[in-house]
């Protein structure tokens, strides 16, 4: 089967996610929320980084996740992104019951940076990465703005990068075009199951 583009990926994911229900989607963020607390030692990390949902793109509901940690409060601390004002990197924000939430021009909740304590990338044990399709080598297609290739190129060795997936579908075979500067997930979570890479 020939290696399949980044683009085509990105619309096709796209297309499917937006069809889904409010009812698929909430049960489908429950799934996700279930497999990763079933395969991965989430109350052995002392940091866990996790995205903040863009509800309107129908990405995985990682409140569900948060929450579930802050219920059982287990010791895990939590940190999310912020977009930088140059639009290229991201920085890092410790994220409590406690922390302010601001908007971003995406519509993405974000660490008030001002109100909360920056955490490096060298500190992170685990990352919930967001994605629209990956392969079987663990390279992922995002929506191209290549903001978690840098990111993740900042972590330490041994730091585990999980894709978190709405759609059912297996990882395809190949991508066409990897980057030098892309960087592989260690596993891909989606409703039905875990690859590991």
């Amino acid at each position: 089967m020939q290696p399949l583009a980044k683009a085509a990926l990105r619309r096709a994911a796209l297309t499917e996610r937006k069809l889904l229900s409010e009812s698929e989607l909430a049960m489908r963020s429950e799934q996700l929320c279930a497999q990763l607390f079933q395969h991965f030692p989430v109350a052995e990390w002392r940091w866990l980084h996790v995205f903040l949902p863009l509800l309107k793109q129908n990405e995985p509901d990682t409140w569900l996740i948060i929450s579930r940690i802050w219920a059982e409060r287990l010791p895990v601390r939590l940190a999310a992104p912020v977009v930088q004002p140059d639009g290229i990197f991201l920085n890092h924000y410790e994220l409590t019951a406690h922390t302010p939430l601001l908007l971003n021009r995406w519509g993405i909740s974000e660490p008030a940076p001002d109100l909360a304590t920056e955490v490096r990338p060298a500190q992170l044990d685990a990352v919930l990465v967001p994605l629209l399709a990956c392969d079987q080598q663990g390279q992922r297609v995002g929506y191209g703005g290549g903001f978690y290739d840098r990111f993740l190129a900042q972590c330490r060795p041994g730091a585990v990068f999980i894709g978190l997936s709405m759609l059912e579908e297996a990882p395809v075979p190949a991508l066409a075009d990897v980057l030098p500067t892309d960087v592989p997930l260690h596993a891909l979570i989606t409703p039905g199951g875990v690859w590991n890479f």
